[in-house]
């Protein structure tokens, strides 16, 4: 299956410095000549340095060069899937010389081959049919073709053979050019001593250094005055920073059959008097449908039996076969048309096979959990340590997937995290055409995995997510326990963001202090907006708990909620529970809420003994009356909406 070149990554906005000038010189050289300069030519860096922007950057080259050149771009993925495909069809020639007729392939991430001896085997002889041919061959790797783990000698010889080139860290100027670069095209002013200190923040990346930027960028949209350096350099340290003013493969056609089936025909037609009329017929139609992609077994058992058969008969039978095959495949490309490349749909013996695939991929291509209608942006206040979190949110509602893709939402437990993932994806399904808006618990998408695998139905599992028009997960921290579960969220990621559709992530801790998470995946997080929540201050404590007593108790006094929100309370948790207190002391007492009455409500509560801790979990499960429930995250619906008693809110 090969996939569309991506419309951003092109030379003009790729910024050249010392770093990859020697590999943006091969990649025009080849993309001016293909097949002639440097075939193969193989670049290889980390992860977020740009190898994958300028692999498709020569494929947009060659077509400016040469408008009718036929350019196959594909991740090492695709390829294994493409082959593993073509294997099971018995297509391996028409798989090959598929791409033998392109002028430029590219293939994405072969670092990937790693201990795949029969998929290496596959790629060197795909290599040597496309260096006879004259097709220019450019990869990706992560590392040179030596030191990819038990890569065979024979490859590396091969792969090493045209031209290999390394994109390096870019240098302090490089990484300014591309700061003011990606400012200018977002539109926003940025002095240059506030740029510069972005560039000398340590990231390991160009992505990570990117996500830097989205972060400066991103306090500045809720700043009154323009950011200054000091400022730039304390947020990025974690302080406190003040403004100025402060301080697929192609199909195969008919027209597409090798000379070898060309010179059959020809000695056919020769040949149809003097064989009898129903061979001749059987003949016929296994031309026909296997130019199509279509296995004709069937038809040919009956062209190898010396009795004579009803050919009108046994070929509207086998085309009635193909028709049903292709009303499932057409089903079937509904939900996604990675599931319709499955080789059952061009085997018209696996009919029934076919058609109870569709069956069970409608019966479980339901839409994974949604957004609670227990949040609203709304409803999330606004302070110093909410401010920029918020600012993001709102930002992604207006444009999803534009500017800050992926955000990531980062702030220990019970800070309001969850809260406002759910408003997020609530707020963003005007935006999304009617596809689906999924909000679910990392737990939760790692057991839906899990029992996909179990049950062999990996593939609509996958394709059920890559439907969606938004994906927001919470607690993304628990899935750098599992290197599958972090395989297929990487593909997932890039198949949404690359088709413009906002991703969106909470986690208790900043992605680079994941323990466990894959440097891939790590890298993409990084490279968008990395987003605080932290302990409410003094001003947001106090809104918050005089919103939670005056929609319960009416007009309260304010020396109460100044008692209040005094009192020690690192979480918005903490601090709706002090307020739940004195309301259920005042509504079972009968009495007026009262500083006295605080004070004595919570020197009875602190008196008690204290209750033994209990396991906690993860993940967000929503309930048939539409509320939210688990061990972790309690609400409780009361009559009114403004009613709303929330223990916890991760």
């Amino acid at each position: 299956m090969t996939a569309e070149l991506n419309p951003r990554f092109t030379i003009d906005s790729l910024v050249i410095g010392a770093n990859n000038r020697l590999a943006v010189t091969a990649g025009r050289a080849v993309a001016e000549n293909p097949g002639t300069a440097h075939n193969p030519l193989f670049i290889y860096s980390g992860t977020g340095l740009g190898k994958t922007h300028l692999l498709v950057a020569i494929g947009h080259l060659t077509k400016e060069f040469t408008p009718d050149a036929r350019v196959e771009y594909l991740t090492l993925d695709d390829f294994i899937e493409a082959y593993h495909r073509a294997v099971s069809l018995g297509r391996i020639a028409d798989f090959r010389k598929g791409y033998a007729d392109a002028d430029v392939v590219l293939i994405d991430d072969v670092q990937f081959l790693a201990r795949r001896p029969e998929e290496q085997a596959e790629l060197l002889r795909f290599a040597s049919e496309l260096k006879e041919s004259n097709t220019q061959l450019v990869l990706t790797s992560d590392r040179p073709p030596t030191e990819i783990a038990d890569l065979d000698d024979r490859l590396i010889e091969r792969l090493a053979g045209g031209l290999v080139v390394d994109i390096a860290e870019p240098q302090f100027e490089t990484r300014l050019a591309i700061l003011k670069r990606r400012a200018e095209d977002r539109g926003v002013e940025l002095g240059r001593d506030v740029l510069a200190v972005v560039a000398e923040y340590d990231t390991k990346n160009v992505r990570e250094l990117l996500g830097v930027l989205n972060r400066v960028i991103a306090f500045q949209a809720v700043s009154e005055n323009e950011l200054s350096a000091d400022a730039a350099r304390a947020l990025l340290e974690g302080g406190e920073p003040r403004t100025k003013g402060e301080d697929a493969t192609r199909a195969v056609s008919a027209a597409e059959i090798d000379e070898f089936g060309a010179f059959l025909h020809g000695v056919e037609a020769t040949l149809t008097e003097q064989v009898e009329a129903w061979k001749s017929h059987l003949r016929d139609a296994i031309r026909l449908w296997s130019a199509k992609g279509y296995r004709t077994s069937t038809l040919e058992g009956m062209l190898a039996g010396e009795e004579p058969v009803n050919t009108d008969q046994a070929v509207r039978a086998y085309e009635a076969q193909v028709e049903r095959l292709q009303t499932a495949e057409r089903e079937i490309k509904g939900f996604d048309a990675v599931l319709a490349e499955n080789p059952v749909f061009r085997d018209p013996d696996r009919v029934a096979e076919a058609e109870a695939l569709v069956e069970r991929t409608k019966e479980g291509f339901t839409a994974p959990p949604g957004p609670s209608e227990a949040f609203s942006l709304d409803e999330f206040l606004v302070g110093n340590a909410t401010k920029m979190a918020l600012g993001a949110a709102r930002s992604i509602v207006e444009a999803p997937g534009e500017q800050y893709n992926p955000l990531v939402i980062v702030g220990p437990s019970g800070v309001g995290k969850t809260h406002l993932l759910h408003a997020i994806g609530r707020a963003l399904e005007p935006a999304t055409n009617g596809r689906w808006i999924v909000c679910v618990s990392a737990q939760s998408f790692m057991d839906e995995l899990v029992n996909a695998i179990e049950e062999d139905q990996v593939p609509v599992w996958r394709a059920r997510y890559r439907q969606a028009g938004a994906l927001l997960l919470d607690n993304i921290d628990l899935l750098a326990v599992g290197d599958r579960v972090q395989d297929e969220l990487f593909y997932l990621f890039n198949a949404l963001t690359e088709a413009g559709r906002q991703v969106v992530f909470s986690a208790s801790v900043a992605p680079r202090a994941i323990s466990g998470l894959d440097d891939r995946l790590r890298s993409r997080l990084e490279g968008g907006l990395v987003a605080n929540l932290d302990a409410p201050d003094l001003e947001l404590r106090k809104a918050i708990l005089r919103r939670q007593l005056e929609g319960r108790l009416g007009e309260v006094e304010a020396p109460l909620v100044e008692y209040l929100a005094q009192q020690p309370a690192e979480s918005v948790r903490a601090v709706l529970g002090l307020g739940q207190r004195v309301i259920t002391a005042a509504e079972s007492q009968g009495r007026r809420a009262t500083v006295d009455l605080a004070r004595q409500a919570l020197e009875a509560s602190s008196s008690r003994a204290a209750r033994p801790p209990r396991a906690r979990t993860a993940g967000v499960v929503i309930s048939p009356a539409g509320g939210i429930e688990s061990t972790e995250k309690m609400v409780w619906r009361w009559p009114d909406p403004i009613e709303y008693v929330i223990e916890e809110l991760g």
